[in-house]
């Protein structure tokens, strides 16, 4: 027994060096291009007289294409292959993003957004699915964790760029938004060439890998495959009659609902308060995505060795709540800025715990079809999240409002959490 896993672990760890570093960096420009509107937006809305509603829609509007095409773009994956597609749309969605300094009324902005969330949406499910070719269930999650981390890494790394970039207004031709969505797409577009050649279709094709670590890999793989066919099929009708699925659903999109809705406007809350140059504001909000890296892996080892995500989940919500509601009175930059980044950590810590409670609740052969369906419904939260914020500030002329609304979301989230937790937790479905 322990000969034959040995190989296998070696294995592991190999793909691990190779494919997860590479994976890293492609999900730092994905997520990059898909928030980098809201520095964007300190020069973009006044220069073309976008109102806060017209911005807030743009925003949300990205996941309409996201939703869309979502399906339809896995479907292609599992047809022709990861790396030449995960490639393609790394192409195209850096050209679509470069393409957007080309905006010039409020529906070429809507169509560019939209055209950025139909090449992006295959992005995300489609790695998770790579990683499945790779990494068997005991090892999935820690690999997806590591791939996650990119996200608030994007904010570290994109901000301070995205701050300067704003700053060359001055340059000839380009005004300072138009220079940010041309520089920061291109990137993409580099990568996904690169594709192809970094990253290695299966474990079959891994010259990387001697013969013993790959028949040891692949009888791991195999071997999971099987247990799972011997659960039997499951249904998209069997997980929607499961109240758990619609209370998860719902929790989910009450936090891609405060996530997005903060990632799209943290630039101009953080210049609000500070009254800094744009250039400043990029530095200024390393500091809520620093200390998101920082506790999104604490919160997430902790939820893992007390076996209790739902809770975990839950605390976190309620603590960004709190965090955003004590910025209604603060002011200057200091204070704002220490709240905001424990609103953002407490947003981003809650996304580990979350993907642990489906399988805890939806275990067996309707995970995957679970999984589907509560990151359908849940993304949902995106599109409504930056739409709402706007028009509520549009009608108000503040933020005060709108961050009501996203504190007492990130409330209802909690709540729904805790609703979905079992009465009963079963020993099988523990993870240790």
């Amino acid at each position: 027994m322990s000969h034959s896993t040995q190989p296998a672990d070696v294995a592991l760890r190999k793909a691990t060096r190779r494919l997860l570093p590479f994976l890293f960096c492609l999900y730092v420009t994905n997520y990059l291009d898909r928030v980098n509107v809201g520095f964007a937006a300190l020069q973009m809305k006044p220069m073309l007289h976008f109102s806060d509603a017209v911005y807030g829609i743009g925003g949300g509007i990205f996941f309409v294409g996201y939703l869309l095409f979502q399906l339809p773009s896995n479907l292609i994956l599992v047809r022709i292959g990861a790396r030449r597609w995960l490639g393609a749309l790394m192409i195209a969605w850096g050209l679509i993003s470069a393409s957007t300094l080309l905006v010039h009324s409020p529906e070429t902005f809507y169509l560019f957004r939209f055209l950025l969330g139909a090449a992006e949406a295959g992005f995300f499910p489609g790695v998770i699915l790579y990683l499945t070719y790779w990494f068997p269930a005991s090892a999935r999650a820690r690999s997806v964790a590591l791939f996650m981390m990119a996200a608030p890494i994007s904010g570290i790394i994109g901000s301070p760029i995205s701050g300067a970039l704003l700053s060359m207004h001055s340059a000839p031709g380009l005004a300072g938004w138009q220079w940010l969505f041309l520089v920061e797409g291109l990137p993409a577009v580099a990568l996904g060439i690169c594709v192809p050649f970094f990253l290695t279709e299966k474990p079959l094709h891994a010259k990387w890998l001697s013969d013993e670590e790959r028949t040891g890999l692949l009888d791991s793989l195999a071997r999971e495959a099987e247990a799972a066919e011997s659960t039997g099929k499951a249904s998209v009708t069997s997980v929607i009659a499961k109240p758990e699925a619609w209370l998860l659903s719902a929790a989910y999109f009450t936090l891609t609902f405060a996530s997005y809705a903060l990632n799209l406007w943290l630039p101009q809350l953080v210049k609000l308060y500070s009254g800094y140059e744009d250039w400043l504001v990029g530095f200024l909000m390393v500091a809520p995505f620093a200390v998101s890296v920082c506790v999104m892996g604490f919160v997430a080892n902790r939820a893992d060795k007390t076996h209790t995500p739902h809770a975990h989940y839950a605390g976190v919500c309620i603590a960004a709540a709190l965090a955003l509601l004590f910025t209604l009175p603060a002011r200057g930059a200091l204070l704002p800025t220490i709240l905001l980044s424990i609103t953002v950590a407490g947003i981003y810590s809650g996304f580990g715990p979350f993907w642990a409670m489906p399988r805890d609740l939806l275990a067996g052969a309707s995970a995957p079809a679970a999984i589907a369906f509560i990151n359908s419904l849940g993304n949902l939260g995106g599109a409504f999240g930056p739409s709402v914020v706007g028009i509520i500030k549009q009608h108000t002329g503040g933020f005060d409002a709108a961050k009501a609304v996203v504190a007492a979301t990130l409330f209802l989230g909690a709540i729904l959490a805790l609703l979905a937790k079992p009465r009963r937790q079963p020993s099988s479905a523990r993870i240790s």
